[in-house]
């Protein structure tokens, strides 16, 4: 299940994505980035919608994947 991220607040979605980067230990490329950054840049994504929220009643956990890779039904798309 998609969860919109603008019924989260803003301290819950900075948590969601510093939980993400910790657990991903996220590669950004050739340049080192701090912890900082990489939740901005996590943050951004979410932002953009190039990445989404999503709840796995299953594992009741929250992850954040590619909206690319998801095959989402049409009316959860947009």
């Amino acid at each position: 299940m998609l969860i919109p991220i603008d019924e989260l607040s803003t301290q819950t979605l900075h948590g969601i994505a510093e939980s993400f980067v910790l657990r991903e230990g996220t590669d950004y490329g050739e340049i080192e980035a701090s912890f900082d950054e990489k939740v901005a840049q996590v943050l951004v994504q979410l932002k953009a919608g190039e990445v989404v929220l999503v709840y796995s009643e299953l594992h009741e956990t929250v992850d954040i994947r590619s909206k690319d890779a998801l095959q989402l039904p049409e009316d959860e798309q947009e």
